[in-house]
């Protein structure tokens, strides 16, 4: 069984307000990755929020992790509700390929230009905790490397929203 897991905490700094609450084509960035991991997973969480259209998870152990703290809300959840594996993406994750899953299985694996969007085992945790507390850096690659996650090329860019201008390119890339 797969967690679906939305991160949802960033700062939205470049973006200028709230990223989650930006719209496409109608709908709130939030509802739209929502809506997307739902489609592949039994259960769907908005981790770093408070309110969202799914249940919400704090970061662990706290606020301002970066997505490594998303993750590890996710994984303890999945491993806590007896779930296996857990499917990440950002708020802003809006032009996945169809056959997501299938791509990054076996897990652990993860979207080689936008490594926030991974299939990763409940296993991770030992060594996500690790590199949460310790003194180093907090980065998704370095998470990946612990873990031997393999990087999955799309032969495409995927679009990372992160200014009113990148919002726009995909309305127009959607024809929206």
């Amino acid at each position: 069984m797969i967690l679906g897991a939305v991160l949802a905490g960033g700062q939205s700094s470049r973006f200028g307000s709230d990223k989650a609450l930006a719209e496409l084509g109608g709908e709130s960035l939030l509802i739209c990755a929502v809506d997307m991991l739902s489609g592949w997973c039994e259960k769907v969480v908005v981790v770093g929020r408070e309110e969202a259209p799914a249940p919400t998870l704090p970061d662990r152990p706290r606020a301002g992790m970066g997505p490594l703290g998303g993750i590890a809300a996710a994984l303890y959840d999945a491993r806590d509700e007896g779930y296996e594996l857990v499917l990440t993406c950002g708020v802003d994750s809006v032009d996945l390929p169809e056959n997501l899953p299938a791509l990054l299985s076996p897990a652990p694996a993860y979207l080689a230009d936008q490594p926030v969007v991974g299939l990763w085992p409940v296993s991770a945790i030992k060594p996500l905790e690790k590199i949460l507390h310790g003194d180093g850096k907090h980065s998704m690659r370095q998470f990946a490397e612990a873990i031997e996650a393999r990087p999955v090329e799309l032969g495409r860019a995927t679009l990372n929203i992160n200014t009113p201008a990148d919002l726009a390119e995909a309305e127009k890339r959607h024809g929206l």
